[in-house]
């Protein structure tokens, strides 16, 4: 499988322009650590762009991801992304067994996080983003709110990387990608 035929899974079942932008800000934060953690990029991509595969037709649990890995396993997915995928999810009963899991985890709740600080920025651009006013939203407990922070924390732990380490990692990827992001405050 490749990164064509993950964006192809991905929008088959996602119509939802900011789930798919949600996976690609996924995508370009495990491609970051990929790269940090000597690791393969293609792989930790393609991972990120599928691991909500199946969230807007199943966002409740335990169906999220259960059906995710469902339509990959009968359509020929490497078990590796698919255990990758379901393990994000805590109730999925996968552990997190390998750095690329632990990884998953740890940028997809963050992602969302820096995006909604991006677009409450004047500029609505991600550029304008800083550790710092990631960090100041963050103590803001009705600033996204449904971000839960305490699992941030204990990923990046996991990882080894500390929390304002993290940030920089994950905004400085998505900065990078800013306008297939639409985190570059050009309105469409």
């Amino acid at each position: 499988m490749n990164r064509q035929d993950a964006w192809n899974l991905l929008c088959e079942f996602n119509q939802s322009d900011s789930l798919r932008k949600h996976a690609l800000a996924v995508e370009c934060a495990m491609r970051a650590y990929a790269r940090r953690f000597g690791q393969d990029e293609e792989m930790w991509g393609i991972v990120g762009l599928v691991h909500d595969v199946d969230y807007e037709q199943n966002p409740t649990i335990p169906e999220h991801t259960a059906v995710g890995a469902k339509i990959m396993r009968e359509r020929g997915w490497p078990e590796e992304i698919v255990l990758a995928m379901l393990s994000h999810a805590p109730y999925s009963g996968v552990p997190r067994t390998n750095q690329m899991q632990k990884t998953l985890a740890a940028v997809d709740e963050l992602t969302g996080l820096i995006s909604a600080v991006a677009l409450v920025r004047p500029s609505k651009n991600i550029a304008d983003a800083t550790i710092k006013s990631v960090k100041n939203k963050w103590k803001d407990k009705a600033f996204a709110a449904g971000v839960n922070r305490r699992e941030i924390e204990q990923c990046a732990a996991d990882l080894g990387v500390p929390v304002d380490e993290h940030i920089g990692v994950v905004l400085a990827a998505m900065q990078a990608y800013a306008a297939e992001l639409g985190l570059d405050g050009i309105k469409p």
